[in-house]
């Protein structure tokens, strides 16, 4: 997994709960500030249309799984610490849980929409905080991160620019790599910005800031989850903030259903894909009543009405949409679709869009990338050459001086 999104938000706005129902992991949550001290790690997953269904065949998924006909693909996941207004001065944890965000790609927001909660996270009546200025905080405090990191060393770098005609994005490439901000990103949010890197050296304090805010929205752009959806106020939160952040994507959330759903899915009682927007009841003598009427009312009131928990939404949008990944599939045998060991369909992985057939190769090992021949496409079953771009669902043959995979 080469990329990885990043969980973020306040104390106690439900981060942890996202990555626990996302993960299925057991991280400690609580209503009280700092319970994620340190960066949680877990793995969840993105959904896509099998190839398997195309193609009418049976699959053995090895790297991924396969629920009728929908294949389900790791990623990777970061419920980073709450931040709390000020932390790029220390507040809190200060710039411990801003140096979590290096390495994420993409941000996901956790906001709770029904308002519950002040700044710091503290509980307060219900619809009594206004969850857009969680937003205006985040970005503020991500902006003066990295304003903070470039602003320290402008001077010198405007000065070589001057004196040895060096370009701007190879100084801040230099600075801000670590950060997992690359040239193109660099390069877009100057253009977006509306500067020239040439007069770097001219530009003012508020054009700096405003190149800052462009370079965040490139390289850590930022999706909002509406979560607690089903709380009282939050409907009208989550139309506000949609309002106030035309920009922003913003999805309902409810992780505590999205949990609720899974833990019964695994205790076998119900079936439940992630990211559908229903579930069937295999073993109903396992429920109470009351239980049964909790789980007709989350199917009416959160599964129907949202299109799903949100939090599959959600994923699929910061990979597929944000990162803009493609499901490619390697097969050794390009007319059985299988690996060596003649597993169908075994392996998927996610790239760039806009990958060639040779850089696929070098996803699955660099061996492959350095003795690439050519790709056979599964579907045509026509040569394709080092330069072909790939599609979302390709199923490709590589051919190596090394052996085909």
């Amino acid at each position: 997994m080469g990329f990885s999104i990043g969980i973020v938000g306040k104390p106690s706005a439900g981060k942890t709960s996202f990555t626990n129902a996302a993960c299925m992991t057991d991280f400690k949550v609580g209503s009280y500030p700092f319970t994620t001290i340190e960066a949680n790690v877990g793995v969840t997953h993105v959904r896509t249309k099998c190839a398997c269904v195309e193609f009418d065949v049976e699959d053995d998924p090895q790297n991924s799984i396969c629920i009728e006909g929908i294949r389900l693909i790791p990623i990777k996941l970061i419920d980073v610490a709450g931040l709390v207004p000020g932390a790029h001065k220390g507040r809190g944890m200060g710039n411990k849980f801003l140096d979590d965000l290096r390495q994420a790609d993409v941000l996901i927001h956790i906001v709770d929409a029904s308002g519950a909660l002040d700044s710091e996270g503290q509980e307060v009546e219900s619809g009594s905080y206004d969850p857009a200025e969680d937003v205006r905080f985040l970005e503020n405090e991500i902006n003066e991160w990295i304003f903070g990191i470039i602003e320290k060393d402008w001077r010198r770098i405007t000065g070589r620019i001057r004196a040895e005609k060096v370009n701007l994005d190879e100084l801040l490439l230099e600075k801000l790599s670590g950060l997992k901000i690359n040239r193109a990103h660099i390069l877009k949010a100057i253009r977006s910005a509306d500067l020239k890197a040439e007069a770097a050296d001219k530009w003012s304090d508020d054009e700096l800031r405003e190149f800052v805010l462009e370079l965040q929205r490139v390289a850590k752009p930022i999706i909002i989850a509406a979560n607690k959806i089903d709380r009282p106020g939050a409907e009208e939160n989550y139309e506000k903030l949609k309002e106030d952040f035309p920009n922003y994507l913003v999805i309902p959330v409810s992780a505590l259903a999205e949990k609720v759903l899974k833990d019964l899915e695994r205790k076998g009682v119900i079936s439940y894909i992630p990211g559908n927007d229903d579930f069937k009841v295999l073993e109903e003598d396992e429920l109470s009543d009351g239980e049964i009427k909790q789980l007709d009312k989350l199917r009416e009131q959160i599964l129907k009405r949202y299109d799903g928990t949100g939090v599959q939404n959600i994923l699929n949008a910061a990979v597929f949409d944000y990162l803009e990944m493609i499901a490619v599939y390697p097969v050794q045998d390009s007319s059985s679709l299988t690996d060596s060991e003649g597993n169908v369909l075994p392996d998927v992985f996610l790239i760039p869009k806009g990958s060639t057939a040779k850089e696929f190769a070098g996803h699955i090992h660099t061996d492959l990338m350095e003795s690439f021949i050519h790709a056979i496409d599964a579907r045509t079953n026509m040569r394709i050459s080092e330069k072909h771009v790939l599609k979302d669902g390709d199923v490709i043959k590589i051919v190596s001086a090394k052996g085909a995979k």
